[in-house]
């Protein structure tokens, strides 16, 4: 995306617009706004879900999450949007992290609930698929939840081990699979041919 805008707002300015946008009442309709895109803003998501804005990060927990709540994902990558703006920021991975999870159920009826950095539940099962991405030189996983629209949490190391206990093997595309329940749904880690 390339910048369309010379004058960048400051994130106080930002976070006005998403204040505004938001009205104080649960999650803004990002999706039904398309103002003109503004330009890129400094601003990223660093792997670990820190947020950084002109290289500095971001350490108010309240400002963060209002940023959040206008995050959005274009075919074209990831934007901070109000009814008249549409900034493009840079993600490094997931712009969210699942730092917790419950487990209630077991089996097939077992339900997981997701907590992310930023306040958000996101319970798994058919609308919040989990994935887990296995990095082809190294073999180490990256986990990830859907939490909302095209926004995916990546699942934080020891909250992967503690589904990795509650992990079952089944068939699943006619192999054996080492995977996890949520809400009716199946989700592979890992095939078990594959498991040392």
């Amino acid at each position: 995306m390339s910048s369309q805008n010379s004058v960048k707002p400051s994130a106080e300015t930002i976070a006005a617009s998403a204040q505004a946008a938001s009205k104080g009442r649960g999650l803004p309709p990002v999706h039904k706004w398309n103002p003109a895109y503004s330009g890129d803003l400094d601003m990223r998501i660093a792997r670990d879900g820190t947020w950084f804005y002109l290289g500095t990060p971001i350490n108010r927990a309240a400002l963060v999450r209002l940023f959040s709540t206008i995050l959005r994902r274009d075919d074209e990558g990831y934007v901070l949007v109000t009814p008249v703006e549409r900034w493009g920021i840079t993600v490094e991975d997931a712009p969210f992290v699942a730092v917790d999870f419950t487990a209630e159920g077991a089996g097939e009826d077992q339900v997981l609930r997701f907590e992310t950095n930023v306040g958000d539940f996101a319970e798994a099962g058919a609308d919040r698929p989990i994935r887990v991405v296995m990095d082809p030189e190294t073999g180490e996983p990256s986990p990830y939840v859907l939490v909302r629209d095209r926004l995916e949490a990546l699942i934080d190391r020891k909250s992967f081990y503690r589904l990795v206990d509650l992990a079952v093997t089944r068939p699943h595309e006619g192999e054996d699979w080492l995977g996890i329940w949520s809400g009716g749904v199946f989700f592979p880690i890992q095939r078990a041919d594959e498991l040392t």
